[in-house]
């Protein structure tokens, strides 16, 4: 009787043995990448055509898209950039210190409160799925005390962040934002003054440096082609470098 048991026991172990040697070793786990800095890039100036959402369709990262009140194409690029999965915001017309080029209903700086916040509350309405501001020009208003403190106090009370593109350096926004709490955010680098691949580029590039730096960078572009291009080709390099793209009220996260 012992004789078959012992052949069992064997046969059992032989198998036992078989199956352990035949199994394919799991592969190692991929250690995962660490985030070296998060990046938020802002597009300005949509709003004057529609010629560059078939480039937009071949970008899968985060983008955010600023755009202007109250144009020909505002409220469909609106609608079409936010089912395209972009983050909207409103892109504000405020009074440079260059009086030419001012779109219609620009703020100004002489204005009184209720005319401020006729046109805001215009220009929000026209802007469907804003989730902040940012402003268009505005070097004189920007650093003008009582018109940004009537802007920035109605902003609050909708719960929408700002965007201080930083066109002067004498802005007084940061420090009005801190004072009232308001979400705000501050431009790092300008990604194309110039039309050009190479420069754009080489912002990408300095912003970058800056992300790693503070942990954190904020890029200002344009509605151009020559930009959309280079972040298509650019930014899935950026991602595999471990850059994190995000809308810009992640930042505040």
């Amino acid at each position: 009787m012992k004789r078959p048991v012992t052949i069992i026991l064997v046969l059992v172990m032989l198998a036992l043995v078989i199956f352990i040697f035949a199994r394919k070793p799991r592969p190692p786990l991929k250690p995962r990448l660490a985030v070296k800095g998060r990046i938020a890039i802002v597009l300005d100036d949509w709003g004057y055509n529609l010629n560059n959402l078939g480039i937009v369709e071949g970008i899968k990262y985060p983008l955010t898209a600023a755009v202007l009140p109250n144009i020909k194409y505002s409220a469909i690029v609106a609608e079409e950039l936010h089912s395209r999965g972009f983050e909207v915001i409103l892109h504000l017309p405020l009074e440079p210190e260059e009086k030419y080029g001012l779109e219609k209903n620009t703020i100004m700086a002489s204005m009184d409160k209720t005319q401020i916040l006729r046109i805001l509350d215009r220009d929000l309405t026209s802007i469907a799925y804003a989730r902040g501001v940012s402003n268009h020009m505005g070097s004189r208003v920007t650093r003008d005390l009582s018109t940004m403190e009537v802007i920035f106090k109605e902003l609050k009370k909708r719960r929408l962040y700002f965007l201080d593109s930083y066109v002067t350096a004498k802005s007084v926004c940061p420090g009005l934002a801190r004072r009232l709490k308001l979400t705000f955010f501050k431009r790092d680098i300008f990604l194309d003054n110039k039309e050009d691949k190479k420069y754009i580029k080489q912002q990408i590039y300095k912003l970058k440096v800056k992300a790693r730096q503070q942990g954190f960078a904020i890029g200002i572009g344009h509605d151009r082609k020559a930009t959309l291009e280079v972040l298509k080709e650019v930014m899935p390099r950026l991602a595999r470098e471990g850059y994190k793209f995000v809308f810009l009220s992640e930042m505040a996260q």
